[in-house]
């Protein structure tokens, strides 16, 4: 059943704070390392699934793709949908620029979303969220259809294993289990102004190549320490000049 969860809902055992590196797997220690960059109140008790150490947004760049949402959607949409919210990184984000009415955050896994909610509360934002434990597409088509004329979608799908670090240019196509083409053919039949995070190595020929009625797109390198973490893909009146 599609529906928003209920506050108050627990967490399980999946939903894990690390606080000696000695507990953790040996696959996300250097993400560990990392864990400030992630979440700034880490030692606050950010929870977070195993799975989510590798897709998570670090802090500072959500913050900086959440502000130029904000300075760059028509003043007409208030809300903003995060279609792939994981553990919370860009909905925490959203939500504390205070430029949305309410944020919508959607997500498959469950387990996630219990981090998600408990993170949203130690950020002091959870009374601006609303979570949805399910596939976006069906979501957005069958709880948010109404909503559709003033929402900004987001999305940061997943990019199909590590593959994406190492080739030279990634190839959208291949995106693992949504495709450029897949992901754009469904965003734009709710909004016009859509915005994909994606690896920094995309293929920006299929961006400017991709089929869609969205106008124009602009793509935008987020750094840190003078590395590209990812591109975010703007479509709609987002790439006007």
């Amino acid at each position: 059943m599609l529906a928003a969860l209920e506050d108050g809902i627990g967490t399980t055992n999946a939903c894990k704070h690390y606080d000696d590196a000695r507990h953790v797997p040996w696959d996300i220690k250097k993400y560990y390392h990392q864990r400030y960059s992630l979440f700034s109140r880490y030692d606050d008790g950010i929870l977070m699934t195993d799975t989510a150490w590798f897709g998570v947004t670090p802090e500072p760049v959500a913050n900086k793709v959440a502000q130029h949402l904000s300075e760059g959607a028509p003043a007409s949409k208030a809300i903003l949908i995060d279609c792939f919210a994981g553990v919370g990184g860009n909905t925490i984000a959203f939500a504390r620029s205070g430029r949305w009415k309410r944020v919508y955050a959607i997500e498959k896994d469950e387990n996630a979303i219990l981090c998600g909610k408990h993170n949203a509360r130690l950020y002091g934002v959870d009374g601006l969220i609303s979570w949805f434990h399910g596939d976006c597409f069906e979501v957005m088509k069958n709880e948010l259809e109404p909503l559709s004329q003033h929402s900004v979608v987001f999305a940061s799908p997943p990019w199909g294993g590590p593959g994406y670090s190492t080739d030279p240019v990634f190839n959208l196509g291949s995106m693992d289990p949504y495709s450029l083409d897949e992901l754009l053919d469904s965003f734009q039949q709710f909004t016009q102004e859509v915005v994909l995070f994606l690896p920094r190595t995309s293929d920006l020929r299929q961006l400017a190549s991709a089929n869609h009625s969205l106008g124009r797109v602009k793509a935008i390198h987020y750094c840190m320490q003078g590395a590209s973490k990812g591109i975010c893909a703007y479509f709609g009146l987002f790439a006007s000049p």
